[in-house]
Formats: structure tokens, C-alpha cells, sequence
């Protein structure tokens, strides 16, 4: 039997024999032959089985005595900013540092209120007020004690909202862009009042235009016709201007200004009293041509339709929200004063406007005119009614917003079974015009055709504007000129796109668009194209103050 003895001052030396005890010299308790303690004192203690496992017990509650305060710290204070405290523990308990697990739960978070989409977003924004800055946002998240996951849902609504905002400001702030383009400056409206009073007071002011000698250029082929169609006369004069500035041989200009009733006067007023020695013109009012019943009742059935179109479009934008159902800036084209004009509309009537005219250059009256146009009286058109560049400023083959598509409604059977969806437009406000080609074609009656489908069909088949049925009627007829004719678009804000060297080799630079460049709202950058053509030191021009 193998005995086990212990030394009361330690074991200097054990051995363990099955022989029976020998009994110590000294006294002491024997140990078993063959485990002897060298050096032992003579006294020794037995320790039994019992004591060994309650030491055991012992040493095993102070260690999880230890574990259940440290986990007890790390639970409360995970509680604090982790969604998920029992995962939290376990990295904790395991080695992972406080900047790494917030980090791991940050993103954790993040990505669960991304891949939930709204719907936690709406139970936070019904639940509670959205703080309304980032200081709110961390007094809401300290004060309330939330957790991570709430802090990410509740800055992503916060977000989201802030974007709603946004793009609600920045979508009035172009539709309040678009209304001022309706406002006739001050200066503008003093000038037509002057000129107005000046043609009643002043002999000079009513005489003939052109002089007797020159009215036979006013139909003489062999010289190069404008036509502009406005009531704006400062615009007028600028067009005019810049053409005899740039022509080689204005002399051989012949300009036809067709105005309204109203403006007749002023227009008038304006060219008799500025003479142009350079070049022949002519001012008519609309009130003086003598046309036929047919045609008036043509016209008068154009506008008629035209106005209900733009009515309609902007009526249903009020009903829907006018702010927030707009995709592009032509869908506002219903609110451009161009919208209704008579003058805008009537281009489609040139031919009947200029019956002993057969090929001119029209020119609206946005436009400047940089370089020399004569060539485009020499132009082939190969047999077309009219000349139009299909884009420019944009490189070859690109046609960025002046697609059928951005024109028309393809949702509609009507226009999807006739137009191509992704068919480039052509531009309208630098022209040449073949009349006597045009006047053996339908197109001014396949015009109004399209008009009364428009009318019958809800006013749904385009957008309001002189182009789109214009694209329709003289489908066919179209010959394509170089682009650096027609330089258009600069009366929007997306000009900026278009390069210095673009413009500055444009022939006629074009400010389609809401920003006319005298309008406060037009591009500082690029004004000063059209500015550097108005008479600063015309009187009239200086008493009304107009471009301080």
C-alpha cells in the first residue's frame, strides 16, 4: 500500500516506495520505504482529498467572481452605444478595443437602415420630430440615451428629408426663374413709351421707311432678305446692328420687321430716327396687311389652339404641384411669354407674310449675328423648303436635349406609331427659307392638321411651343446646315458647358431660353455678346437707362 507523507517545514526530498513505513528515528511520522524527504523536519501534516478539492473550489469561485463583475461593466457599459450587447460582449471579453467594436457597429448599422429602405424611416418620422440640425441631432442622441441603430435611422431620415428640401428649393428656384422671363424691364417698356411719343411729336420719326428710292430693293431677288418677326425694340435694333457689322456687303441687306399693333409706333420711331445708310429697311404692323379670310381665320384658329395648349399644361401642373412634377426645363416652356405670341406663332406663315419674296434668312429676335451671312443666300438647299443646324456646340453627332423625346409625348399612339423617339431636332431661330419650294408643299396646312389632333386629343401630344408641330409639318423638308451657323441655348443655364471658342466661332449666337440677355436674369458671362451692340449713346437709350 503506497503512503503519501508530508514534511510540516516543505519537502526538501520525496520518495515513493510500496514498502511498508519505517518509522523515523526523530519521532516523526514515517514515510513509506523509498520516498524519503532529505532534510525534513521531524514533523509532518496529512492533507486528505477534501482539502484538495475545496482549495480547487475555492480558487474557481474567485475567478468567476472576477469574470461576472468584468461582464456585469462591459453589459452596462455596451448598453450605452451597442445595438447588440451580447455580441458587443463577446468581442469585448475577447480582446477587442472600443474604437474598433463602435466602429464594427457603426457600420453594422448603417448598412441595416440602408437595406431596410423607408420603412424605418416612416416609423421615426411618425413617431418623433426630426431634429432639425446636427447639434439637435446629438443633444436628442445623449439626452434620450439611443442606441447606435436608432442613430443611424435617424440621420438617414434626416438626410433624405434635407434632399426632399433641396431639390424642392432648387426645382421653385427654377420655376420662379422661368416667371421673371415674363417681366419687361423697366428700361425696355420706358424706351417703346419715348419712342412711342416721339413718332406722335415728331415729323422725322413717321417718315417713309425705306426712302422711295430704295423701295424697290424691298422685293428685288438679287439682294440678301432678313426677316425678323418682333415687338421688342431694343432687341431689333441689336439684330440689325450686328448683321450690317458683320456683313461684307451690307449694302446688299435688305431687312423686313414685322411688328404688332401696339409696338408699331415705336419700332417705327426708332429705325426712321436711327437711319441705317448701310442697308434697306422696312417696319410693317401686323395691321397693315390686308390678308385673306382664309388666312385670318387660319391664324386666328393657330393661336386660339396654341393658347389652350399652354393653358392646359399649366393647369395641370397647379392640380399635381407645380414644384415637383417637372422632369426637364422644356416641360416650363408653357411659361414663356413666346408661349402665346401671335408674332412667335406666325413664322409658320412667311410665305403669305412675304408673297414676292423667294428665299430669305429669318432670324429671331434673341439672336446676334457675329459673322458674315452672305453665303447663306448662295446656300443649295437641294430642293428643302429650309436650312437648320440640328445641333451645336457639342461635337458631331449629338443632339443633348433637342431629341423628339424631349419634344413629344410617346406615351401617346398618335405620335409613337409616327415619330422616331430618339430622332434629333432642329433648331429653330436661324433659317434659310426656299418660299417658292415652300409654297409647293402642304406644310403650313399639315400644320394646322396636327394642331387640331393636339386640340382633340387633350392637348397631350407635346410640349407647348412653335417647334414640335413645326418638327412634324416640314418633316422631309429639312436640309441640314453646318452647325457653326447656329450657335443656340444661351438662354439657358446649361451655356456654361458650351466653350469660349464655340461661341466666339458661332455665326449667329442664339439666347433661346427664358434669359434674355436684357433681363437681369441672364448669364453675366456670356451678356455682354448681345450688350456691346446697344447704341449707349442713342438719347433714348441713355434717358431710360437701360443696361446700367
Amino acid at each position: 500500500m503506497m503512503k503519501f507523507y508530508i514534511s510540516a517545514t516543505g519537502i526538501k526530498k520525496l520518495t515513493i516506495s510500496s514498502s511498508a513505513a519505517v518509522t523515523s528515528g526523530r519521532g516523526g511520522v514515517g514515510l513509506p520505504v523509498g520516498m524519503k524527504g532529505k532534510g525534513s523536519p521531524p514533523v509532518t501534516r496529512r492533507i486528505s482529498h477534501r482539502t484538495l478539492l475545496l482549495t480547487a473550489v475555492l480558487v474557481v469561485g474567485l475567478l468567476l467572481s472576477l469574470l461576472f463583475f468584468r461582464i456585469t461593466f462591459i453589459m452596462l457599459e455596451s448598453a450605452a452605444f451597442c445595438s447588440y450587447p451580447i455580441g458587443c460582449l463577446g468581442w469585448r471579453i475577447f480582446g477587442g478595443s472600443d474604437s474598433t467594436l463602435l466602429r464594427e457597429e457603426l457600420m453594422r448599422a448603417l448598412l441595416e437602415a440602408t437595406n431596410d429602405g423607408d420603412n424605418g424611416i416612416v416609423g421615426i418620422e411618425s413617431s418623433t420630430t426630426l431634429p432639425s440640425s446636427f447639434n439637435d441631432l446629438v443633444k436628442d442622441m445623449t439626452s434620450n440615451g439611443q442606441d447606435i441603430k436608432a442613430f443611424a435611422f435617424k440621420t438617414k431620415a434626416m438626410i433624405m428629408k434635407m434632399e426632399q428640401m433641396v431639390e424642392s428649393a432648387r426645382q421653385r428656384e427654377s420655376i420662379f426663374w422661368h416667371l421673371a422671363s415674363h417681366g419687361v424691364p423697366k428700361g425696355i417698356h420706358c424706351l417703346s413709351l419715348k419712342l412711342a411719343e416721339e413718332y406722335a411729336e415728331n415729323a422725322a420719326a413717321r417718315s417713309r421707311l425705306p426712302s422711295p428710292q430704295y423701295v424697290s430693293h424691298l422685293t428685288d431677288p438679287s439682294f440678301h432678305h432678313v426677316v425678323l418677326l418682333t415687338d421688342n425694340v431694343l432687341a431689333a435694333s441689336v439684330v440689325v446692328s450686328s448683321a450690317i457689322k458683320s456683313s461684307s456687303i451690307p449694302e446688299r441687306l435688305v431687312f423686313h420687321i414685322v411688328t404688332d399693333k401696339k409696338t408699331y409706333t415705336a419700332m417705327h420711331a426708332w429705325f426712321a430716327v436711327n437711319s441705317i445708310n448701310s442697308a434697306v429697311l422696312e417696319v410693317r404692323g401686323l395691321h397693315q396687311y390686308d390678308w385673306s379670310h382664309e388666312v385670318n381665320i387660319g391664324i386666328k384658329e393657330m393661336i386660339e389652339i396654341h393658347r389652350l395648349i399652354c393653358s392646359h399644361k399649366l393647369d395641370s401642373m397647379k392640380k399635381e404641384n407645380i414644384a415637383d412634377n417637372y422632369e426637364h426645363e422644356k416641360d416650363l416652356q408653357h411659361l414663356r411669354p413666346s408661349c402665346t405670341s401671335l408674332l412667335n406663332h406666325l413664322r409658320i406663315y412667311i410665305p403669305e407674310l412675304f408673297p414676292d419674296l423667294n428665299k430669305i434668312v429669318f432670324l429671331d429676335d434673341d439672336t446676334v449675328v457675329q459673322h458674315d451671312l452672305s453665303s447663306l443666300w448662295e446656300l443649295d438647299l437641294n430642293g428643302k423648303v429650309v436650312g437648320a443646324a440640328f445641333d451645336s456646340g457639342c461635337g458631331d453627332d449629338c443632339c443633348p436635349g433637342r431629341k423628339y423625346k424631349d419634344y413629344f409625348n410617346f406615351t401617346s399612339p398618335i405620335i409613337s406609331s409616327k415619330l422616331d423617339y430618339d430622332r434629333c431636332g432642329w433648331l429653330y431661330g436661324m433659317n434659310v427659307f426656299d418660299l417658292h419650294a415652300w409654297r409647293k408643299t402642304s406644310i403650313t396646312a399639315i400644320y394646322h392638321h396636327w394642331l387640331k389632333l393636339s386640340l382633340n386629343s387633350g392637348f397631350e401630344l407635346w410640349n407647348p411651343g412653335a417647334l414640335p408641330p413645326s418638327l412634324i409639318a416640314f418633316e422631309g423638308h429639312v436640309h441640314r446646315i453646318d452647325p457653326s451657323w447656329h450657335i443656340a441655348g444661351l438662354g439657358y443655364r446649361s451655356i456654361m458647358n458650351v466653350t469660349e471658342s464655340v461661341l466666339e466661332d458661332g455665326a449667329v449666337v442664339h439666347f433661346s431660353g427664358p434669359a434674355k440677355p436684357w433681363l437681369e436674369i441672364g448669364a453675366p458671362e456670356i451678356r455682354s455678346l448681345w450688350s456691346r451692340h446697344v447704341n449707349m449713346s442713342n438719347e433714348f437709350i441713355r434717358k431710360c437707362g437701360i443696361m446700367e
